[in-house]
């Protein structure tokens, strides 16, 4: 098993973490597929996917750690956690903390990135052991809240979810993100079977954080 600090190192060196969030498990394959070819190395599946735990077993088998980190999203609970584990899931993402699922993660050396939308839950999640914090939702806090809360808590690894566009993420990142997680706005194109569309869009994404971070 990766050591979860390698995960993580992964995914902030890349700076992107694509979630995918489609209608059906072929939709996801072929988003995964998608944003692979643009070069991007995290995935997260939500389990708002149909048949979630198959569709991370079949990505997780379909890429190579070295190529493509897959990671399960929208995970309310510790039973939930070990579903997406034991189907091999990289990653854990949470909309908020729950502590028996950072217990979980905890015992099986797996990086938890719970959501928080305020200084005292992102506090929290840090104490429970957090390897990243979800700053959610993002379209409502906004950048300015990211650097509002490094400030008092320099350490704190905030990656935003939710309103992050190619138009806004470098506002994301130069306030101190360590990486943002997309949805919408770059797997838009799955809804219509326009799938080179993600791979520019993901390309533009890598491109701006880049950009941000002065690489």
């Amino acid at each position: 098993m990766t050591p979860k600090r390698v995960i993580l190192g992964k995914i902030v060196d890349s700076g992107l973490v694509a979630i995918v969030r489609t209608a059906s498990s072929d939709q996801a394959t072929r988003v995964a597929d998608a944003c692979g070819e643009a070069g991007v190395t995290a995935l997260e599946v939500t389990f708002t996917v149909p048949g979630a735990a198959a569709v991370i077993e079949n990505l997780a088998k379909r890429f190579s750690q070295d190529k493509m980190l897959v990671g399960a999203g929208t995970v309310l609970d510790p039973e939930t956690t070990r579903i997406a584990l034991l189907a091999g899931a990289q990653f854990i993402v949470s909309p908020s903390l729950n502590p028996e699922t950072a217990r979980m993660c905890n015992r099986y050396q797996i990086s938890y990135f719970p959501g928080a939308g305020t200084v005292k839950e992102v506090v929290e999640a840090m104490e429970c052991g957090a390897d990243a914090i979800k700053v959610f939702p993002g379209e409502t806090l906004g950048p300015a809240f990211v650097k509002a809360v490094l400030a008092p808590l320099p350490q704190a690894p905030l990656m935003p979810t939710g309103g992050v566009s190619v138009d806004n993420v470098a506002d994301w990142i130069k306030a101190g993100a360590i990486a943002v997680g997309v949805g919408g706005s770059l797997t838009a194109g799955a809804k219509t079977g326009d799938y080179a569309s993600i791979t520019a869009m993901a390309r533009k994404f890598l491109e701006r954080i880049r950009e941000a971070r002065g690489q």
